[in-house]
């Protein structure tokens, strides 16, 4: 009899539901810090990489006279100066102008890889474009634009404006951290400031406003179906 009540109690389904449950949250939690810590390792890396990159590109610039600013930097409204749309954001007029971006494209980069490798990289492309486009149309004539800035100031106010858009509580707290940090520099959107490119930061800043909404797309339809359905079970 003792023998089975003990297989009895060994094989109570409501305590083996309970264990099951919490193998299943334990699991749960584990993929979870598993998948954040791989998120940090990529976003790291490629941050780390794209910086080392533009050290590289600095020092053959450096060696060649600076020609590769003329070659590949934004020159408005110039057919030859296209193609600073796709190098411009890599390019840097001299070492101080590299060093002073570095910390800023670090930080703001490494934030915005955070918000997803994908939707970071995707930002990153639509702040790029929109960005260097913007100062090939607007820049004053015969000059030159290069410098990561265009990104760091689409990636800023990416960042200030995905929070809002997606009313994400994690994302808000994180905008308002980086405006803290970093909101005194949107300034620079304004004309004024000799040898500073206005008009990239003006357009950076746009870009990443841009990419903010269409990146929170997901997150603004799963909100207004579900403001639907609380409507519908109101009524």
């Amino acid at each position: 009899m003792s023998g089975g009540t003990g297989m009895g109690a060994s094989f109570d389904p409501d305590r083996i539901a309970r264990l099951r449950t919490g193998l299943a949250n334990s699991d749960t939690a584990t993929r979870g810090s598993s998948a954040l810590k791989l998120l940090w390792q990529r976003a790291i890396a490629i941050i780390l990489a794209f910086t080392a990159a533009l050290y590289g590109i600095e020092a053959v610039d450096s060696v060649t006279g600076h020609e590769l600013d003329y070659a590949g930097g934004v020159i408005p409204r110039k057919e030859y100066g296209l193609d600073g749309i796709l190098f411009g954001p890599v390019l840097h007029a001299n070492w101080e102008h590299l060093i002073g971006n570095t910390l800023p494209v670090l930080v703001l980069g490494l934030l915005t890889l955070l918000t997803g490798i994908g939707r970071g990289l995707a930002a990153t492309a639509i702040i790029w474009v929109i960005g260097e486009s913007g100062t090939w149309l607007i820049g004053q004539p015969n000059s030159v634009h290069v410098g990561a800035s265009v990104l760091v100031f689409g990636w800023l106010t990416y960042l200030l404006s995905r929070g809002l858009f997606t009313r994400n509580v994690a994302q808000l707290a994180i905008g308002l951290v980086v405006g803290l940090l970093y909101g005194s520099i949107l300034w620079g959107v304004l004309p004024g400031q000799p040898g500073i490119s206005w008009q990239g930061h003006l357009f950076g800043a746009v870009g990443g406003l841009i990419a903010g909404w269409v990146l929170s797309g997901d997150a603004r339809r799963h909100r207004r179906e579900a403001n639907a359905d609380r409507l519908a079970s109101s009524g």
